[in-house]
């Protein structure tokens, strides 16, 4: 749509395909940065005679800016520390698993940008701090409008950087310095983002903006502050400054609280919530609770995707300590407000990762210069001429040497430059480089395992070692798209929605938007309801087929039934009173699907859609084994009346159902597929009838 009709066609794009009936403003519910990018380099690239189809750049584009994210955590480094540590924090980053999860070829996603610009910002930002510089400062609010076009993470900037600040202040660090880049950057770079459709006026009135705002005008308070103090006695400043410091707080507070509660400012939206009480969206929002990465990090993963960094990490941070200057405190808070989010929510381990790496490379670089140290003396060492002359100097004075005390003499001793035996070199160096080796084989098998398939395309290793590639992904969006009226509506868990209209290019309810809360829940409901509770609902969505995915038999653990327990929760947010997760346990509390598995489980659509003719495949009479539950199903048939299987993929794990038409009759369906089965007629009817013949005989 960009690259075809322009800039503002797509920020006016109705998207017919997803979310039926209501449809979608596309322009007005995503951040248009990727797409923008994407569309800005064909044009470019097809401006000097490049021809090249939107397709390779959206697949490569990942790739590109991981390239440009090195160099940002180089810039960053730098200004830390020196050149050589800045080089560490390119190779870290470059090869970390953690962003690479985000970074591969074909990983087209908002984050596959967003790391770079967080990056970059952050040292357009200290470099601001450094100089005191507005231009500095300007192109650090530029980088953050790029940010906001592109991730809703930007936030973590809107907050990260007052919070520098604010630290700062507190410790009686203000200078003009910070008065000029942070002024600077405030207001160029708020006034910027309020351009991008989805944000709007947001950083006007939403609580995640308002700790910018205050220390804005903390900021100026301060200037105005350091103003009065340079025309006041000593006496007089301090009696003024403890009455406007109490003034403008007790104001400020009340101000806020009274915006807040009379809903001029808007609270923390469900997602920043969940981020400080872990089971908030669990209990009020399960929508944003049942997304995989919105989950708690096991600690596995930070190993997993960190390796040695996440152990060398405190150590930069504690150099980091040892020097304290204003880009250290940034580092440090950076460190620390990361570290949380990253545990709180798995999908943030992205943005631990770049402070990772800077701080790793700092650790080895003051390891490095340490043990390396007297080669750099060696290499600036003087003429041999200037040695002896320097040496007969220090014979003349020996003598006047000789007479100080023992303890100056220990003194001279511990400040003298340490330096350490070729023996002791090799004993640090050698073990050092064979753990970096070590975590480059890490990354290499953890990014050509784990982050280097489609997640479309499935595979797995038999036992002599071959790979089966498992495509039914594929194989049913290609179904649909070859099999089904191009206006054909497809019910299916939001989880799959962008790939059904992509591949499938069939109208979806629902999609990965999520949007509307509502909507995702009437598809909850109807998946957790008996058939006949849902045909009516399916038929008001004007709903041809259902698509659900089932794992059962293969061992694919993804599948409809293990968030089966979400749809019932998001279902049972907005109808309260169809819908209740108890009903779906056992007795004793327990999630099951075999023979224990409660009768509302049993009876749900999304459980008979799931196991319908499973049993068969293992006989007739004998129970079908669920090994991802490793549950056994019982071999009681399942019956449908309101839908007819289609389609079913090689592996069983996408299934596709058609919706029956109304009975010409106007009887319920499942009435009428009990009156189409044949009935032995009544013995009792046959027994009459021949005893009143033989009466009249």
């Amino acid at each position: 749509m960009l690259v075809e009709n322009g800039f503002y066609d797509f920020l006016n794009w109705f998207d017919e395909l997803s979310w039926y009936p209501l449809g979608r403003v596309v322009g007005g519910t995503v951040y248009p940065g990727i797409m923008v990018t994407a569309g800005l380099i064909h044009y470019v690239l097809n401006l000097l005679n490049f021809p090249i189809h939107i397709r390779e750049i959206c697949v490569f584009l990942a790739p590109l800016f991981s390239a440009l994210t090195a160099v940002a955590a180089y810039l960053l480094t730098t200004e830390l520390k020196d050149t050589s540590a800045g080089l560490l924090a390119a190779i870290f980053i470059g090869i970390a698993p953690g962003y690479i999860s985000r970074s591969v070829a074909g990983s087209y996603d908002n984050e596959g940008i967003a790391i770079f610009l967080l990056v970059f910002t952050f040292y357009l930002w200290i470099k601001a701090l450094k100089l005191g510089s507005a231009f500095y400062g300007i192109l650090t609010a530029v980088f953050y409008f790029y940010m906001v076009s592109a991730w809703g993470g930007y936030v973590f900037i809107t907050n990260l950087i007052p919070l520098h600040v604010f630290a700062l202040i507190l410790m009686g660090r203000f200078s003009t310095r910070i008065y000029i880049s942070y002024s600077t950057f405030y207001v160029i770079g708020t006034l910027s983002s309020m351009q991008i459709p989805f944000v709007g006026f947001q950083p006007t009135f939403t609580s995640e903006h308002m700790a910018a705002l205050g220390i804005f005008g903390l900021v100026q308070i301060m200037a105005f502050i350091e103003l009065l103090k340079s025309h006041l006695s000593e006496t007089h400043f301090k009696r003024l400054f403890v009455g406007i410091a109490i003034g403008f707080f007790f104001i400020g507070l009340a101000a806020l609280v009274g915006l807040t509660f009379s809903g001029k400012v808007a609270p923390w939206t469900g997602r920043f919530y969940s981020l400080w009480d872990t089971g908030y969206a669990k209990k009020f929002i399960p929508i944003i609770a049942s997304v995989s990465e919105h989950q708690p990090t096991a600690w596995p993963a930070f190993f997993f995707d960190l390796q040695l960094l996440i152990v060398v990490f405190p150590a930069g941070i504690f150099f980091c300590f040892r020097e304290l200057r204003d880009e250290h405190i940034f580092v440090i808070l950076y460190s620390v407000t990361a570290s949380y989010f990253a545990g709180v929510m798995v999908r943030l381990m992205l943005t631990l990762t770049p402070i990772v790496c800077v701080a790793s490379a700092i650790a080895f670089s003051y390891l490095l210069d340490l043990y390396l140290k007297e080669d750099i003396v060696d290499a600036a060492r003087p003429p041999t001429s200037e040695l002896l002359n320097a040496a007969t100097e220090s014979v003349e004075k020996e003598s006047s040497k000789k007479k100080a005390s023992s303890g100056d003499a220990s003194n001279h001793d511990t400040n003298a430059p340490t330096t350490f035996h070729s023996t002791v070199k090799l004993a640090v160096l050698v073990p050092m480089c064979i753990i970096l080796f070590i975590f480059t084989w890490h990354c290499t098998y953890v990014t050509s395992t784990a982050y280097s398939s489609p997640s479309i395309v499935l595979a797995s290793t038999a036992q002599d070692g071959s790979m089966h590639i498992i495509d039914d992904f594929r194989e049913a969006y290609y179904w649909l798209r070859q099999n089904t009226d191009e206006k054909a509506k497809v019910m299916a868990w939001w989880d799959y929605g962008y790939q059904i209209t992509g591949m499938s290019n069939r109208t979806v309810i629902v999609d990965n938007n999520t949007w509307n809360n509502t909507h995702i829940a009437t598809v909850g409901k109807s998946m957790s309801c008996t058939e006949e509770v849902s045909y009516p609902i399916m038929r008001k969505l004007d709903v041809d087929y259902v698509l659900v995915i089932f794992g059962g038999l293969i061992g694919y653990s993804g599948d409809d039934i293990n968030k089966f327990l979400w749809m019932i929760r998001i279902g049972q947010g907005v109808y309260p009173t169809d819908i209740s997760e108890r009903d779906f346990f056992t007795p004793q509390g327990e999630y099951a699907v075999d023979a224990r598995a409660s009768k509302v489980m049993r009876s749900s659509l999304m459980y008979k859609l799931s196991y319908y003719r499973f049993t068969e495949l293992y006989g007739p009479g004998r129970p079908g084994r669920d090994h991802v539950r490793g549950a056994d199903i019982p071999a009681t048939p399942i019956h449908l009346s309101t839908l007819d299987e289609v389609y079913s993929t090689e592996n069983l794990i996408v299934r596709i159902y058609q919706i029956k038409k109304p009975d010409n009759l106007g009887r319920p369906l499942h009435a009428a597929a009990r009156f189409g089965k044949k009935r032995p007629r009544p013995t009792r009817g046959k027994k009459a009838a021949s005893a009143s013949k033989n009466t009249r005989g």
